[in-house]
């Protein structure tokens, strides 16, 4: 009997980010990504939300080693914290591993890990696995679908992918080595990207947004340029600059990530600007500002990206006035949306033109669409299949696509992290979930549970109440207070009257139950709270946090 492999889903079913996965067999572990996710509003003080890596930790010495799929934050910006724990090596492409490398050098990690370059068709063994390489095109440089070949047939991992016929870098995803996997020996399981599932058709190609950008260039002439995009979509950043560049401007980086990016991929040969016709953000005194185009951080609103700083008046480099036009190239990312909308209406009133996706076609998806996964389904012809990378409606629009490719309900799974699943020679069965909780990170790993953001809302929505009260518990009586403290509750003049009214209702309860010789100061923090917590809704009909301290002595 051959050997089964199982796939242990720890992140990226059910939601946009925190993708990683693990691959089993023979006792060994290959992990399939490590990413992290941005927390959102409804997640205050969170830096970020990990996946929970408790089981991979747990069986840390069987782990061979990590392929990065591409260098996307969701797909690579949990690595530091895992190594943190586990030391082992890293694949991936040389784009890939230099913002691997710069990432685990920042956390201080790099000894933990051994960065091995992949090339495009390579194919070698890590532990029991023997993994293939197929190049993939996607909006970042360099990412790589990954064939495991094993004893239970091929398991192919689509990665985040699309199918552009004109890529910005001719590098296209390899259907032709897809194809013939999928003839043979035939592809067992496939693991693919259902981001773009709900929506019909296809994707427009990367290079037609180049020609926008060049046609908004010249519209602007005379204007100074401001670029918003992801540091990481190296085929936009080097569309911008060939429009720059045809337009007799210099493009001009501003962002700590956009210029290490732009820089490592320059090395890299993967972004061609002329010398000549790039400059720092320091060095642009003496440019004509009509000459210059600033690409820069904050498309998606975050709170400390030179977008957001400009909007606010309170940017070191850049100070908007009505000569500029700032030109949003990404669409905002699902729960992102009132985030951008304020940095739009700021940078409006610092007097720029501002234009977004919703305008003029300055954006594509880097995932692809109903046909483009219909043309992958085709192709690879899977025994057994899961979707992966989306929320649960995108991996359920998945499932249902791949039905009416003539995939029978039973070859079909639908799973969520935390998820096991077995390939062995009967098919593919469920095992045993694991822990898949999202795991917060405020400062340092995990120290964040649902109670505390819990708190962090309530406080946020409704401030807090705070009664102090000292008591001798022999004698039975009050000593000193009901004291009241509030903040962010109600407002002055009927601010005091409240916080009278909640210390007399905590006075008279405290005083009744003080006559109970065995009551102890748990107990009298907890009616405390009640006495407080029923005034307060009875007078205001608001629910803050009440906060009880009730002291002896």
């Amino acid at each position: 009997m051959a050997s089964p492999v199982s796939v242990t889903f720890l992140g990226g079913l059910g939601q946009i980010g925190r993708n990683c996965a693990a691959l089993e067999t023979e006792g060994r572990i290959v992990v399939l990504d490590c990413g992290q996710m941005f927390a959102g509003d409804d997640l205050p003080g969170v830096d970020a939300v990990l996946p929970n890596l408790d089981w991979l930790i747990e069986n840390g010495d069987r782990v061979e080693a990590c392929i990065a799929t591409h260098a996307h934050e969701d797909h690579i910006g949990a690595l530091p914290y895992l190594m943190r724990n586990l030391s082992f090596p890293i694949y991936g492409s040389a784009f890939t591993l230099g913002l691997v490398h710069h990432k685990l050098k920042e956390a201080g990690l790099l000894d933990r890990a051994e960065l091995k370059q992949v090339n495009d068709g390579d194919r070698f063994d890590i532990g029991p696995f023997d993994c293939e390489f197929i190049p993939v095109t996607h909006s970042i440089p360099s990412g790589n679908i990954t064939a495991f070949h094993t004893d239970q047939g091929v398991i192919l991992h689509s990665s985040d992918f699309k199918l552009d016929l004109n890529p910005v870098d001719g590098r296209r995803t390899d259907l032709a080595r897809i194809g013939s996997l999928g003839h043979s020996p035939g592809i067992r399981l496939l693991l693919a990207d259902s981001t773009n599932a709900d929506r019909p058709g296809t994707s427009s190609s990367e290079s037609s947004v180049g020609a926008v950008l060049t046609s908004l260039f010249r519209e602007n002439e005379g204007r100074r340029m401001i670029i918003g995009s992801f540091a990481s979509h190296i085929h936009r950043l080097q569309q911008i600059a060939d429009a720059a560049v045809a337009t007799d401007r210099i493009v001009v980086t501003l962002g700590l990530s956009m210029r290490r990016n732009v820089k490592l991929a320059r090395e890299l040969g993967v972004l061609r600007i002329p010398d000549h016709a790039i400059r720092d953000i320091e060095d642009i005194d003496d440019i004509d500002p009509a000459r210059i185009c600033v690409v820069c951080t904050g498309s998606q609103g975050e709170p400390r990206a030179a977008l957001t700083q400009m909007a606010l008046g309170t940017s070191r480099w850049l100070k908007l006035d009505t000569n500029d036009t700032v030109v949003f190239s990404s669409h905002p990312i699902p729960g992102n949306e009132a985030a951008v909308a304020s940095v739009r209406n700021g940078l409006a009133r610092m007097g720029a033109r501002v234009i977004h996706s919703s305008q003029v076609d300055v954006h594509t998806s880097g995932h692809g669409k109903q046909q483009e996964l219909r043309t992958l389904h085709s192709v690879a012809v899977p025994e057994w299949f899961v979707p992966v990378h989306g929320e649960y409606a995108h991996l359920v629009a998945h499932k249902e696509l791949a039905h009416g490719m003539g995939m029978s309900d039973e070859n079909v799974l639908l799973c969520e992290d935390g998820d096991r699943i077995e390939l062995g020679d009967d098919g593919l069965v469920r095992l045993d979930a694991v822990g898949g909780a999202h795991i917060y990170v405020d400062g340092t790993v995990g120290d964040l549970g649902t109670t505390v953001l819990g708190d962090r809302r309530t406080l946020g929505d409704d401030g807090f109440v705070a009664v102090v009260v000292h008591v001798d518990l022999d004698r039975g009586e009050i000593l000193a207070g009901p004291d009241v403290v509030s903040r962010g509750w109600v407002e002055n003049p009927a601010l005091q009257s409240h916080e009278t009214a909640v210390a007399d209702a905590v006075e008279r309860e405290l005083n009744s139950a003080l006559d109970d010789s065995d009551i102890t100061i748990k107990e009298l923090a907890q009616r405390a709270r009640r006495a407080a917590g029923r005034t307060v809704n009875d007078r205001t009909r608001r629910r803050p946090m009440i906060v009880p301290v009730v002291r002896e002595g």
